[in-house]
């Protein structure tokens, strides 16, 4: 009978390496990745394809917010609980192992490589936490950490993986060339928690709201933010690009503003806002167009079932960078 493993896959070049080592002892691999409002999967089914190895993509939203809420080994230099976000990520890729009756988990993981998540402690750390200690393998570091079940049980022969550690690439890169891998991703990036502005951002939205919607997540990673008076923000739209997304996360309830037969933003107030709030938002609508700054222009408001134009000057730029959340 031949032996199966579920590969978490982020789709960089370690993990596709990871693969490559275990499928060249004859295993079948199936690839996991997970979507959360924060990291999605374009990367890991780009790489996935390229290898030629079918990949699942799960959701993982639910338990990843559930989980920011209190990580158990706290953030990193921004919003990233990068340990608390392994384990869980591990634990789920365990629960798929059961289910698709395979005999072991395996990462790209190398030690050393960060600082944070994956010393020696931390490794151990997430595999323990995840509940399937025994069954999780780090092929490009597997000679230097203690051996797994696959390992034990001759699933896996030991002395054909690697003992790579540091930050270095050298010998990761000349291995990407040995194996035609041309193409691959930057290391890290691609996980908006540790982007500092998303994370002043997320960071302000959970002190209000504990439990947001993914919507109040998605609006996040658009436009400049506004606080004005405690719980009401205003979004301002910086381009068109920005402003085609606000549009597609519009709701029913929020207040809507844009001007009038000039270009400027879309602004939207989640949730809607009371007439002060409006002009408030009607006056950067102004000040962020191609309006004159020196007079008054017409902004056209959509809120409570209402749509009306409004006659405002332009919000003072200074007052407005003091409430921006940056």
């Amino acid at each position: 009978m031949s032996v199966k493993a579920i590969s978490l896959f982020s789709g960089g070049l370690d993990s596709m390496l990871a693969v490559k080592l275990i499928q060249d002892q004859g295993i079948v691999v199936e690839g996991l990745t997970f979507t959360t409002p924060f990291f999605d999967a374009r990367k890991a089914d780009a790489a996935a394809t390229q290898i030629r190895m079918p990949l699942t993509i799960e959701d993982l939203t639910t338990e990843h917010l559930l989980m920011m809420k209190a990580p158990r080994y706290g953030f990193g230099k921004h919003m990233n609980p990068c340990i608390d976000c392994h384990t869980l990520m591990l634990h789920a890729a365990g629960r798929v192992m059961e289910s698709a009756g395979a005999d072991f988990v395996f990462t790209g993981e190398v030690l050393g490589q960060r600082p944070m998540s994956q010393t020696r402690q931390s490794l151990h750390i997430v595999a323990k936490n995840s509940g399937y200690a025994e069954y999780v393998l780090r092929p490009l570091s597997a000679r230097l950490l203690p051996e797994s079940k696959p390992e034990r049980e001759g699933k896996v022969d030991r002395q054909k993986l690697l003992a790579i550690q540091g930050r270095s690439r050298k010998t990761q890169m000349e291995m990407a060339r040995a194996y035609g891998i041309r193409h691959y991703p930057p290391p890290a990036g691609g996980c908006l928690l540790t982007d500092p502005m998303f994370s002043l951002r997320l960071k302000d939205l959970l002190q209000r709201q504990p439990d947001p919607a993914r919507r109040d997540i998605e609006l996040l990673k658009y436009g400049r933010h506004f606080r004005i008076e405690g719980a009401v923000k205003i979004i301002v739209g910086r381009n068109e690009k920005d402003n085609l997304a606000l549009q597609s996360l519009i709701g029913e309830d929020d207040a809507v503003l844009k001007m009038m037969e000039i270009p400027g933003p879309l602004v939207l107030i989640p949730g809607g806002g009371s007439e002060e709030e409006i002009q408030e938002a009607a006056r950067l609508c102004v000040l962020y167009s191609d309006a004159p700054q020196d007079g008054e222009a017409a902004v056209q408001v959509a809120a409570s079932g209402k749509i009306y134009v409004t006659i405002v000057r332009p919000a003072d730029r200074g007052a407005a960078n003091r409430r921006i959340i940056q």
